[in-house]
């Protein structure tokens, strides 16, 4: 692999929607609200791409210094535990990636007040201990938690927050789809790694309660991210079920989930994941933006 393909990889391009689709949806909350903005909006979503990086670089080196991704792994290559970038190296990228969404925060404290330093230095934080620091998170059953509350409620209403200094209702119950999705793509992870996990110590709920109890769990969130929608539209919103649009595609996935059982099926059925909350996204975006502004 050559240097640049090695950092893509590491840099784990197919996950990034989960830090995309909670920036524009919030985004979309805000133009609902007659409040976008889009200097606050850019400089979120920069942000947000900085610390799933970031999590993404941290993710790479902690898990290979715990024994996680070791030779038998079954998932895309990690660059740490393959040797093709040192612990250091990783580290570093890890600081810069931080360093770049911090630059991009101090422009939204400016605009939107202190409150975003709590936001970015919470997301930051937990960005490390997903994986690092003496209690990670992911190894004790808590990512999943992890994932719906800073992937979901956190980036969501964040991203409304800088743009209209509030955090509008519409928000904090557009944020639970893509909480859901954002932590599906997570479920796909852990179930493929069981085995792996197991031997690291690592006791994702995969590991505690199962496969299937973690397929119930992706069905659930699939199934939670489309009544939201559902909800809204009954309740005065109805271009906000414009994400139904996509539910052939979400049975698709399921069922691809459902009968995986080897390596290279559990990635494809991820980076499907991620697609799935791609389009759920911009099909919601669209159906809040397309909302009356001013309602709650």
């Amino acid at each position: 692999m050559s240097a640049l393909a090695t950092w893509i990889g590491a840099a784990r391009l197919r996950t990034l929607p989960a830090a995309v689709v909670p920036v524009v949806v919030g985004t979309a909350c805000a133009a609902a609200q007659g409040g976008a903005s889009p200097g606050p909006a850019l400089a979120a979503l920069g942000g947000a791409l900085a610390i799933q990086i970031g999590t993404n670089f941290a993710n790479d080196v902690f898990d290979a210094e715990r024994g996680a991704d070791g030779p038998d792994r079954i998932g895309p290559v990690r660059a740490v535990s393959a040797g093709l970038v040192s612990p250091r190296a990783m580290k570093r990228a890890m600081i810069a990636a931080f360093g770049v969404a911090t630059l991009l925060g101090l422009y939204l404290v400016r605009a939107a007040g202190w409150p975003v330093v709590a936001i970015g230095a919470a997301s930051i934080a937990s960005g490390i201990a997903y994986t690092g620091g003496p209690w990670p998170l992911g190894y004790h059953g808590l990512g999943d938690v992890f994932v719906m509350i800073f992937f979901g409620f956190v980036a969501v209403c964040g991203t409304a927050f800088v743009q209209l200094g509030r955090v509008p209702c519409l928000a904090v119950v557009a944020a639970i789809p893509v909480g859901a999705l954002a932590t599906a793509i997570l479920v796909v992870n852990n179930i493929r790694d069981r085995a792996t996990d197991v031997n690291a110590g690592k006791r994702t709920l995969a590991v505690r309660f199962g496969r299937r109890a973690a397929l119930a769990e992706y069905a659930a969130l699939v199934a939670l991210a489309y009544a939201i929608p559902v909800g809204l539209a009954v309740t005065g919103r109805p271009w906000a079920a414009l994400p139904l649009v996509s539910a052939p595609l979400a049975l698709v996935r399921l069922r691809a989930v459902i009968a995986a059982s080897d390596g290279p099926t559990f990635n494809r059925c991820l980076a499907g994941t991620a697609q799935l909350m791609l389009a759920h996204g911009a099909l919601f975006t669209l159906g809040l933006a397309l909302g009356y502004p001013g309602t709650p």
